[in-house]
């Protein structure tokens, strides 16, 4: 590391889980952030600022009004452009030497592994579960880290779903079959803003304990914040016997 870069992530090398040797792990890694919505962009300037290597963002959709409540990367000058070009040139704004991917797309089944193959870990915070069923079967067969968070009004959970190294995966929780007739989004139910930044948070440390080997990442649990009455639950959660995703690490 250059002198710039101690100075800039002093903070961080000081803690004796990250050190010297994380810090080099995060500048060396590269994460995919799905969706640039709210989970995406409350999580996006703490690695941003935490220094890793290379960041990728997949969306396709605009910046609305009705964003801002929530999407704080965001301003009104914003509104109308595409999410990526507007994060893009915000994040280069806080941190010039990460570089960063966009992805003006809608992630599939075609593109998904094509897109997800050069990455080390994946971040989705996308709002439907056709996406997240996509993206969860591409990071089984990638054997790459998945962490997945979810918001609606007070409440937000977030998990680490890792079926190649014995953990549940997306599907064993939330089977296909179980949530076709299930989608929720903010648009239906609404979401307190402040939420998004918490759950965002705590997606953006997950990924830095996994890179960088800290602590216990959210492997076979699931952390449930009600943000309404201020309480916390972690819970167990684990491999469904005939996941169709799993059942292929066997």
């Amino acid at each position: 590391m250059n002198p710039n870069q101690l100075d800039r992530y002093s903070r961080q090398i000081l803690l004796k889980e990250i050190g010297g040797l994380g810090q080099r792990k995060l500048l060396n890694s590269k994460i995919l952030i799905l969706g640039a919505g709210g989970l995406g962009s409350a999580s996006m300037p703490y690695l941003v600022g935490a220094g890793v290597g290379v960041i990728g963002i997949v969306d396709n959709d605009r910046v609305e009004i009705s964003n801002l409540q929530r999407q704080v990367l965001f301003t009104n000058l914003d509104v109308g452009k595409k999410k990526v070009d507007a994060i893009f040139d915000r994040l280069k704004s806080l941190n010039s030497g990460v570089v960063i991917n966009k992805y003006d797309c809608e992630l599939s089944s075609s593109n998904c592994n094509n897109i997800l193959k050069d990455y080390d870990l994946i971040l989705d915070g996308t709002d439907n579960f056709k996406t997240r069923h996509i993206s969860n079967l591409a990071c089984s067969e990638l054997k790459i880290p998945l962490v997945s968070a979810a918001i609606s009004q007070w409440e937000g959970q977030v998990t680490v779903y890792y079926p190649s190294e014995g953990y549940p995966c997306f599907n064993c929780i939330f089977p296909i079959e179980a949530v076709e007739t299930r989608e929720t989004s903010c648009l239906q139910f609404g979401v307190v803003g402040p939420l998004v930044g918490s759950i965002g948070s705590i997606m953006a440390t997950e990924t830095i304990k996994i890179i960088t080997g800290s602590g216990q990442p959210l492997y076979g649990e699931m952390l449930i914040f009600d943000s309404l009455w201020n309480e916390i639950k972690r819970i167990k959660i684990f491999r469904r016997a005939n996941c169709e995703v799993c059942s292929k690490q066997l």
